[in-house]
């Protein structure tokens, strides 16, 4: 395991300095009362153009993790919906919702610095996600039923069909 300060071999000033600032921001986000130990930043073309702190309790918004905070600001400030060209650098290894979002902002690289071991050792563990996700719908937890498949296929024809939908 690397220590804060211990060398990491072909890792550049930058991205130091890049990953510290996602710690920054957790341990702010902490002392501050604002929400839970988790920073993260946007970086693209070696600046940083955007940062997110979690803010679940502070928004009452079960979605605004740093991640996602850092995602949406970073999409306001490229003007577009995807991180081409961008890294991420986040304080912890991120959840299942937040390794989605990053999937679908595709950008170039994601590091991180706790595990989710670690997050899991403070109440934080989402473990039980990975394994809901992996069951037959049927067998998940959160009652779940399919309704209406026929009338909703109307907007996927629909959007088959569009020259008016910008792809992604």
């Amino acid at each position: 395991m690397v220590r804060c300060g211990q060398k990491i071999k072909n890792m550049s000033t930058e991205n130091k300095a890049f990953m510290l600032e996602a710690i920054r921001l957790s341990v702010a986000n902490v002392e501050e009362g604002k929400g839970g130990p988790f920073g993260a930043v946007v970086v693209k073309d070696g600046k940083i153009i955007a940062r997110g702190a979690n803010e679940v309790t502070s928004s009452n918004d079960p979605t605004a993790h740093a991640e996602v905070v850092a995602i949406r600001n970073a999409c306001i400030a490229l003007n577009s919906f995807q991180l081409e060209g961008c890294e991420i650098y986040t304080s912890c290894e991120p959840c299942p919702m937040c390794l989605g979002a990053i999937y679908w902002a595709r950008p170039a690289k994601l590091y991180y610095a706790n595990s989710k071991e670690d997050a899991a050792k403070i109440q934080f563990d989402d473990q039980f996600i990975y394994e809901e996700i992996a069951k037959p719908v049927k067998e998940r937890k959160l009652f779940t039923r399919q309704m209406f498949r026929e009338e909703a296929l109307e907007a996927f024809k629909k959007w088959s069909e569009s020259t008016l939908k910008k792809e992604y």
